[in-house]
């Protein structure tokens, strides 16, 4: 069974930045597409910047030109390069793993880490 490990969250200045990591246990991870999401208080998860088996990446319009995604498949992880952060950017991040049908199927989520962008 897979289990997803995040950090690097944490508190930053407007316009500072953040690097968040996830960890990938079980499973062959090179097969997956990655996501990362976020959720607003009271609101619904969303998804924030993916990442698929053959490296496409997709990032929703308001972070493009500011966030990059990225894939380390002989680490096994994740990582979200967050720059020029703004206070709409506060959000509880979750990392996302999909597994391909030969695989199972399986969506995973990791537990979360908070990304509060304050002055």
């Amino acid at each position: 069974q897979v289990q997803l490990v995040e950090s690097g969250g944490g508190l930053v200045q407007p316009g500072g930045s953040l690097r968040l990591s996830c960890v990938a246990s079980g499973g062959t991870f090179s097969y997956n597409d990655m996501a990362w999401y976020r959720q607003f208080p009271g609101k619904q998860r969303e998804l924030v910047a993916s990442i698929s088996s053959h490296y496409t990446r997709d990032y929703t319009d308001s972070v493009k030109g500011r966030f990059t995604i990225s894939r380390d498949n002989d680490k096994n992880t994740m990582s979200l390069q967050m720059n020029s952060l703004k206070p709409e950017d506060t959000a509880l991040y979750y990392c996302n793993l999909k597994q391909p049908i030969f695989q199972g199927g399986r969506e995973y989520w990791g537990q979360g880490t908070q990304v509060t962008v304050s002055s």
